[in-house]
């Protein structure tokens, strides 16, 4: 079974937020929740300081510390790696956001347009955003990204690498050493956030420039 995990290269990324925006239209979630993220920091010092994005989504953590704290055995981790959240298990006490050391769970007690000045009812794309997001999701539990497995299931690339116009994020086996993000990793130098947290996490950065 291949272990599904990401490389994101910080010198391609320019910060366009097409990833964000994509991710948001795959998922249909609502406004304020946002699973892919671009995070602006600064490298070096003045005068040499340059800006930095730093994309951000789910981990997929080897050792995930949400799994560990879920009172239900409402997260899992399936045989790709991938976690998971069962919205028929969980009970919404948010351990596990509070747990994830990257932020990356989020939960809606209610839909929230993107249009809070509109009168009258939600356009025709939003109200089938809001049903799917309530088919899948619902309201009150956790919710993540899970590198768009139904997509990769179909043979396709998960949403926000389809979408990056700069090429900067790949996806594939860690496993083989042979797949395109292994060699990345290991020609380029690639490493994980935060390793000192211990959960060994499955998205991987090229360094910047």
């Amino acid at each position: 079974m291949p272990h599904y995990g990401f490389v994101i290269d910080l010198k391609r990324c320019y910060g366009c937020y097409s990833c964000q925006v994509t991710c948001k239209a795959a998922n249909h979630t609502p406004r304020g929740i946002d699973w892919a993220r671009c995070v602006p920091s600064e490298i070096g010092s003045f005068p040499t300081a340059l800006r930095q994005m730093i994309p951000l989504i789910c981990q997929q953590c080897r050792e995930p510390a949400c799994m560990t704290v879920c009172p239900t055995g409402a997260t899992t981790q399936d045989e790709n790696g991938i976690v998971h959240v069962d919205k028929d298990l969980c009970m919404g006490c948010k351990y596990c956001m509070m747990a994830c050391p990257y932020g990356a769970r989020q939960t809606v007690e209610e839909w929230t347009t993107y249009f809070p000045d509109a009168e009258g009812d939600l356009d025709p794309y939003e109200s089938h955003a809001k049903a799917e997001w309530e088919r899948k999701y619902g309201y009150g539990v956790a919710t993540k990204c899970d590198y768009c497995m139904d997509r990769v299931k179909e043979g396709r690339l998960p949403a926000c690498v389809e979408s990056c116009p700069a090429k900067a994020r790949h996806f594939g086996d860690l496993d083989d050493p042979e797949s395109e993000v292994s060699i990345l990793i290991k020609r380029e130098r690639g490493f994980q956030l935060n390793p000192e947290f211990g959960t060994d996490p499955s998205c991987y950065y090229l360094p910047p420039r």
